[in-house]
């Protein structure tokens, strides 16, 4: 069935239905519990909020609560390098889904140390990698956008969040490694690791997310109404969230949800509809993959009950 909503209320109905809906719904996962910090998140929390492009926004449930962003930092991360040195970057990531855990080594070897694309950790390490090269403070620049884009400056990093993923960064210290030796890291390891952790330890809401990302249902213009990212740059974004989005489960979350999308261990997923409007969902209880149970639920909800899909 589709749902239809006054002009005046926007997606506050559809909103409010979702999260009548997401209460009543049982098993919600567990929490990231490698990252200590993240372990003790309630998984019954949710939250989630809809961005129009000229930034009217709605939000439900914990829409305004700050968490974890971890792994939804690397769609901004790679649209401020591509927006800066292009095609270029494509030499050293590529764009095809990985089919293994975000964490995988496996395909490096084999592949010469070029990641399979951009949302896998070796691959965000690379585009991190390479922002610290042009701007010489990759979080830094990531946090300034953020900033700017959602109208929030008082967004920062989680140092608690930031130092637990330090203590228990082995396997990305590992990745980052593996691909110097194959030349496809320009800084100090140290230095990309510190870089990396500081991003993906960033804290903001449903609210500051979905603003955030507006410049992808915008086409690349940012909300002041400057051009980050050409028309073909933010479709290649969009693209790369449609296949590599949500790690080896991203066939399921198109077959499922129809939106390029993004999901990060803190149990935020953040998805785009060209033109028309970007989402941010938050619960922290994960699957085995590592998406947020609720979250993609409600993403399923949302585009079943307004009909609202790229298909």
């Amino acid at each position: 069935m589709i749902m239809t909503t006054t002009p005046s209320r926007g997606f506050q109905p559809v909103l409010d239905r979702i999260a009548e809906e997401m209460e009543r719904t049982p098993g919600r996962g567990r929490p990231a519990d490698y990252i200590p910090a993240l372990a003790a998140c309630d998984p019954r929390r949710f939250g989630m909020a809809v961005a129009e492009p000229d930034g009217t926004v709605y939000g439900v449930g914990d829409w305004r609560e700050p968490f974890s962003t971890q792994s939804l930092t690397k769609v901004f991360t790679l649209a401020l390098d591509l927006a800066r040195e292009g095609d270029e970057l494509w030499e050293h990531v590529g764009r095809e889904p990985s089919g293994n855990p975000f964490n995988s080594l496996i395909q490096l070897e084999y592949e010469n140390g070029i990641p399979r694309n951009p949302f896998i950790n070796a691959g965000a390490l690379v585009v991190t990698d390479r922002l610290q090269t042009r701007t010489g403070d990759a979080a830094g620049e990531l946090l300034g956008f953020l900033r700017a884009e959602s109208g929030n400056p008082t967004l920062g990093f989680d140092e608690e969040v930031a130092a637990s993923e330090a203590a228990h960064g082995d396997r990305n210290a590992a990745l980052a490694h593996f691909m110097a030796s194959y030349g496809n890291i320009d800084n100090p390891v140290p230095v990309l690791l510190d870089q990396y952790f500081r991003q993906c330890s960033l804290t903001a809401s449903c609210a500051d997310l979905a603003l955030a990302t507006g410049f992808l249902a915008r086409h690349g213009v940012r909300a002041d109404g400057t051009r980050l990212l050409t028309g073909s740059q933010a479709k290649q974004v969009n693209a790369v969230m449609l296949t590599c989005g949500t790690y080896d489960a991203a066939g399921e979350f198109a077959y499922r949800v129809g939106l390029p999308g993004k999901s990060g261990v803190g149990g935020g997923i953040i998805a785009v509809v060209p033109g028309r409007c970007t989402l941010c969902v938050w619960s922290p209880g994960l699957d085995e993959r590592g998406n947020s149970v609720a979250g993609v639920a409600a993403l399923d909800r949302f585009t079943t009950l307004t009909g609202v899909s790229v298909f």
